[in-house]
Order: C-alpha cells, then structure tokens, then sequence
C-alpha cells in the first residue's frame, strides 16, 4: 500500500526529532566531557529544551549545598519555587501533574524525578505543553537528557566534596604535625621539680598546648594553654603563642607583665573571635614562693600539706581584648612537698557509660589518694583511672595535663 502524503511527512518529523535528539545528545555528552561548568550545562539544558524542544514552561531543580535550588528556568519567576519544590519531593517517577490533587503545580503539566537509588538528584517540571504523538517522545527524550545532565551535576558535586575532604584531611595532618612538634616530651626535672605530661589528641586536632621554661638557676614558668577552635588555625595561633612565650619569658618584670605582652600578640595576630585560655604559673626557688594568673582556663589544682585549692586568680582570656581590663596575680608560699595538676577542659568533659562527668570531686579524691607518687607514676596512674571511668565512651575533645611535684 502506498503511502500517503501525510504519513510520509509524520516519518520525516519523526526522523527530524531524531536527529535532533541524538546531535543534541552529542552536544551536551562532549560538554561534559569538556568539564564545562556547572553553570554552562544548566545553560545549555535550558536552550536545548526551549529553542530545539519547543517547551514553553520549565523549572529545573538540583541540590546545591544541602538546599535544593532553581538552577534553569523558562518562562518562571521565583516567586513560589520554594513551594514548588517542597511539592515535587513526593514524586518518585515521571508522570502528569494532576492539578486537582496538586494545585501548587497547576502551572506545569509534567514532572520528570532523578533518583540515585532511593536519594533524589534532581527534578524538572515542563509547562504548557501540546499533548500530542511527539509530546510524549520529546518527554522520553527529555528524561534521558535530565538523568545524563543530573549524574554530570552530582558528579561534580561529589568531586568537589572529595577534593573537600581531601584538603582537610592534609589540614589536620599539618596541624597535627605542628601540635606534636609543640607539645614537650622531656621535662627539665630537677632535684626539686618532678614534671610529667600528657597529651591524648581528639581525632580533631585542637589547640592544646603546654611547656615548661626554666629561666635561670632561680625562676621556672609553667604553663598550660588552650586555642580556640580546630585545625590548622587553633596549630598556627599555638606556635605563634609558643614562640612569643619563650621569646618575652628572657625579658619580663612579673607575670602581669608577660601576660599582657601574650595578649597584645594574640589579639594582634589572631583572626576574628580567635583566643586562648591560659594558666600561668612562676615558682621561684630561692624564696619558695609561688606567683600565678590564670586567663580563663580551667583551674588547676595545687595540693600542699595535705590541703587542696584550686587557682583562680586571674583575669579574662587572651585575645579577646587589646587591653586586658584587669589582672590580679596570685601568690603564696610553698609548703612542701606539693603537687600541681593543670589541665585543658576535656578532663572534665570525660562522661561514663551511664552519662555522668568526670567531676572535680573525683579528681581530688585521685590527688589525695595518690600524692606520694612521682609525677610520671601519678599521671600514668591517671590515665588507667580515666580509661575505667569512660568505659566504652570515646574521649569527647583532646585532653592535656600537666603534673608537677615541688619538693624542699
């Protein structure tokens, strides 16, 4: 049977759209493969679907940074896309709209879902459309280019949340690297100082810190400090600190003086709401006395002739002011032999399996029970005491402490 004029002109369409859709579908797979932008694809999809579809109404969505955006539109403002979107979220399959069931996408006639098993990538809604023979071949053809431009856009996404994770595994390696160069392993101990440490780093690196200085033949400084913030910047404000520390502690009048040259360096160098907590302390041999300021850090423990204080005189943090508001250094005179256990907040932060905090009434009991121990025997009696009381639970931040036993 010949046939007609009409059928013969179907077929031609038909072959038309055809080649359309494979030199459009060429177009588009060598842009990605050009690693066009995202921007550039999403330009591209529209044209494509305007200007060689015929389509007349359409809004593309695509998840960026955790929030699902409008990113190529035709013919739509984006007065109600928020709605729109929250709408399409129930849909898991192409289908037609049914304005009746869903009023708020009255204005299309077709949403088309991109899934990546069950986690949705994309969706395009299209409008205004002629329903007939080649409308639903331009749909199927519209679907294939979504999913090919949707997978290119996650892709993308994904690479650049891996370079992400990339960048900031190699931070926390520097910064773990600075914080290990910086945290002491040899202590000067002497005939009447018996110091050890401990340092037990969180899986993100923080910005404890402490030292020991012995000045001269009369003066130590100990110190026990903690950055704000994680990373690289808490490492770097840290050795910043550490360097001016050994650097002002050659030549100061008292400790006021010292912390006020620590808090014009912190506050000059440090980025926006960058500072420290700081516990100082001086012990001078010849006159056995004890002077010391504690900025914001937690209280350490001082225990002498049987008895317990905490040290808190002080003042406010490093680096949050220019100018320090007020300083009061506390002093005393020692009496023998005493322990000083310092330390940053995560000792506290410690909880057990039934939710309860390492207190500071179990940290005294410990002291009490355990001051005839040298300094390395106390701390690592501490460590098998902390580890018994967490159980199971992982320590919440890094933990440092400082022990220093001062005999006659």
């Amino acid at each position: 049977m010949q046939k007609s004029l009409g059928d013969i002109k179907s077929i031609e369409d038909q072959l038309n759209l055809k080649q359309l859709q494979i030199k459009s579908l060429l177009a588009i797979t060598q842009a990605i493969n050009n690693n066009i932008s995202a921007d550039e694809l999403f330009n591209m999809y529209r044209n494509f679907l305007g200007w060689e579809m015929g389509i007349k109404k359409m809004l593309l969505f695509v998840e960026q940074e955790e929030e699902w955006t409008a990113v190529a539109k035709i013919n739509y403002s984006d007065a109600h896309t928020k709605a729109i979107m929250s709408s399409a979220l129930r849909y898991k399959r192409t289908e037609r709209i049914d304005p009746s069931t869903n009023p708020t996408l009255k204005d299309f006639d077709v949403i088309i879902p991109v899934y990546h098993k069950d986690y949705p990538i994309a969706f395009v809604l299209v409008g205004e459309c002629d329903h007939n023979e080649d409308f639903y071949n331009k749909i199927q053809f519209i679907t294939t280019i979504t999913n090919i431009i949707a997978v290119a856009i996650e892709n993308k996404r994904l690479f650049k949340r891996q370079l992400m994770q990339e960048r900031i595994k190699r931070e926390l390696e520097l910064a773990a690297q600075v914080q290990h160069l910086l945290i002491p392993d040899q202590f000067p101990n002497s005939a009447d100082l018996d110091i050890d440490g401990i340092y037990e780093p969180h899986s993100d690196v923080g910005g404890d810190y402490f030292d020991v200085l012995e000045l001269d033949q009369d003066k130590c400084i100990i110190c026990m400090a903690d950055v704000a913030g994680k990373g690289i910047s808490a490492a770097l404000m840290m050795s910043n600190f550490q360097a001016s520390l050994h650097s002002y502690a050659v030549n100061y009048s008292d400790l006021k003086d010292l912390v006020c040259k620590l808090n014009k360096m912190v506050y000059k160098n440090s980025l926006l709401d960058g500072y420290l907590t700081l516990f100082v302390l001086e012990y001078c041999r010849r006159s056995g006395t004890i002077h010391y300021i504690n900025a914001g850090h937690v209280p350490p423990f001082f225990s002498q002739n049987g008895s317990i204080e905490r040290l808190v005189e002080g003042c406010t943090v490093i680096g949050a002011f220019e100018e320090l508001p007020e300083i009061k250094t506390g002093s005393f005179q020692l009496k023998y032999p005493a322990l000083l256990l310092t330390y940053t907040d995560g000792l506290t932060d410690i909880k057990n399996d039934q939710g309860d905090y390492l207190s500071d009434d179990n940290i005294q009991k410990f002291i009490l029970e355990h001051m005839d121990c040298s300094a390395k025997d106390f701390n690592r009696k501490l460590q098998a005491y902390i580890r018994s009381f967490k159980s199971q639970q992982a320590y919440p931040d890094d933990i440092a402490i400082l022990t220093c036993k001062i005999s006659p």
